[in-house]
């Protein structure tokens, strides 16, 4: 959609266009992942989500909901998986009709970890860093809610299995189309929790420091690294989060020390959630893009709460280059030339929708219809 400079005049730096290594971004809002539960019992991409992303193609860039490198890595029901042909070929039908309306997708790589339950494994355990379960709250299992369970404690040799499930997924993931990927390594999920000292209590070569906290998440960013150029890869970090009771006291030494090691490989971007909207650990005061942009020279991405002028703003400060945008994209398909236009925002769509699995709710959101007095004068 053609813009005129008068129309986003107030909003000039989150409509620039991004070069991102040699692929081009019109736009510097993106659609960040969100889990949606459309994908059915087989976690094959249905063609309904072909028309959901469609619909929000004039994003900068789509970055798609978690998506499991490995039936190990299931925890939701009917989240989409990329780890056999039919879910490669589902994704491809969603990836051409993203690319067809103009539109530019990574997939996001995913294994739950410990935030899964026994029912999604034939009574196996969810699998972790250590075995140490998540307090509070219950696991939404096709059994209906049940208390989360202690988690089995991945062994040594069982780790390189795990990184050769991401390679994997990132290959299908570009035999599918895909503009990239993003590793998923936030809101207590596995990767996060071998970040995080409250989570791993490992004592070989994976835990018992910041180094070695970190090394697994290294590894997984080295195996797609050489299925992808890194200028093609993302990676999602959670410093503040308190999601699947997570948060660790040395929080900003590990975060600090992770975002440095990303830094040498030249990714697409860091995408931080920075916000605390998604609940917040509290154990000392929250990390911003600055901090992080003291060790990453490479593109910054926020997310959490951000309105189209708190954006602009951290871009226009060179806080971050682009900004995600989350719930807001569900009930507005149309949200880029919203905050473009200036017009308001549809009411947020209610939270028995988000993963009711049918269309309604999903694909039935209307783009704004400005008034004849409104286009008339514009």
């Amino acid at each position: 959609m053609a813009q005129s400079n008068e129309t986003h005049s107030s909003l000039p730096h989150l409509f620039s266009p991004l070069e991102m290594g040699d692929l081009t971004l019109p736009n510097r809002i993106v659609m960040a992942p969100l889990t949606r539960a459309r994908s059915g019992e087989d976690r094959v991409p249905k063609d309904m989500m072909a028309s959901y992303y469609s619909q929000r193609a004039l994003a900068g860039l789509i970055i798609s909901e978690a998506t499991v490198v490995s039936p190990q890595g299931i925890g939701w029901s009917q989240t989409p998986g990329i780890y056999n042909d039919a879910m490669t070929e589902g994704w491809r039908r969603v990836v051409d009709s993203v690319h067809d309306h103009g539109g530019r997708i990574f997939l996001q790589l995913w294994h739950t970890g410990r935030a899964s339950h026994s029912a999604f494994h034939g009574g196996e355990l969810p699998v972790a860093p250590s075995a140490i379960a998540i307090e509070g709250d219950h696991s939404h299992t096709p059994e209906g809610k049940k208390p989360y369970e202690t988690p089995r404690a991945l062994d040594t040799d069982e780790i390189p299995g795990i990184v050769d499930d991401y390679r994997n997924a990132a290959r299908r993931a570009k035999e599918a189309g895909f503009d990239g990927v993003e590793v998923h390594s936030a809101n207590g999920y596995l990767l996060d929790t071998f970040l995080q000292s409250k989570t791993n209590h490992r004592s070989d070569q994976y835990g018992g420091s910041t180094e070695n906290r970190y090394r697994m998440l290294g590894e997984v960013v080295d195996a797609v690294t050489e299925i992808w150029p890194a200028s093609r890869v993302g990676v999602r970090l959670a410093p503040n989060g308190s999601f699947n009771d997570m948060g660790s006291p040395d929080y900003r030494e590990q975060f600090t020390y992770v975002a440095a090691q990303l830094n040498t490989y030249g990714l697409a971007y860091l995408h931080v959630m920075d916000g605390t909207g998604f609940g917040f650990h509290e154990l000392g005061p929250a990390m911003t893009l600055s901090d992080f942009r003291q060790v990453f020279s490479g593109p910054l991405m926020g997310n959490v709460d951000y309105t189209a002028e708190k954006a602009e703003t951290a871009i226009a400060d060179g806080d971050a280059e682009l900004i995600a945008f989350g719930r807001p994209f569900i009930s507005n398909p149309d949200l880029v030339q919203r905050f473009a236009n200036g017009w308001p925002l549809a009411d947020a769509a209610p939270m028995d929708v988000w993963y009711s699995h049918g269309k309604a709710g999903y694909t039935d959101f209307p783009p704004y219809q400005p008034d004849s007095a409104t286009v008339a004068s514009s």
